[in-house]
């Protein structure tokens, strides 16, 4: 019997523990999406126009057969991250390849081709 008894007053001291731990405020992590001018990245979508815009004109000028690839090597990128980035539209580019692909669509609706360069 007094084993009983030391049991159920551990029992009861860890019930006691647990109950003041489920009281005290916990500080979880935010789980929804960053909110702008905080520092993190953004990811392609409603709150990214320019980049939307900037998929949009260039998806034209990479119909023909081998137009990804040379892309992709003038960006310096895998072919797979350049299709995530344009077609899948799950990333985006860093700064400066995003300028180099401004900079390769401007070429394109000019006329002329950086890629094959």
């Amino acid at each position: 019997m007094p084993f009983m008894r030391e049991l159920f007053r551990a029992l009861e001291t860890v019930a006691y523990v647990a109950a003041e731990q489920l009281k005290k405020p916990r500080h979880r992590r935010r789980l929804s999406t960053p909110r702008r001018g905080t520092g993190r990245t953004l990811r392609p979508g409603a709150q990214t126009p320019l980049w939307n815009t900037l998929v949009k004109q260039a998806l034209p000028f990479l119909g023909k057969r081998g137009s990804k690839v040379r892309l992709a090597r003038f960006l310096g990128l895998p072919k797979q991250r350049l299709q995530d980035c344009l077609k899948m539209r799950h990333a985006a580019l860093d700064a400066e390849r995003t300028l180099r692909l401004f900079c390769w669509l401007t070429a394109r609706q000019q006329g002329t081709d950086l890629s094959s360069q």
